[in-house]
């Protein structure tokens, strides 16, 4: 190979920069649970605020599509 060890500093350099943790799973903290409360309180919480501005515009955006 021409390429030497350009392949194995590239990746130590990469895992540097992720912060040295293979893959993208982020630690929180959070059993399964809190975990699970907390993203269907967030998504009541989009729904709710969703709702709210489609009541608020009723008649301005009838012809967008």
């Amino acid at each position: 190979m021409t390429r030497g060890n350009q392949r194995e500093r590239d990746r130590e350099r990469a895992q540097a920069r992720t912060g040295g943790s293979k893959g993208s799973k982020k630690e929180d903290g959070l059993t399964h649970e809190q975990r699970r409360e907390r993203d269907a309180k967030a998504l009541q919480e989009k729904a709710a605020k969703k709702a709210a501005q489609a009541g608020g515009d009723s008649g301005n955006n009838s012809n967008k599509k």
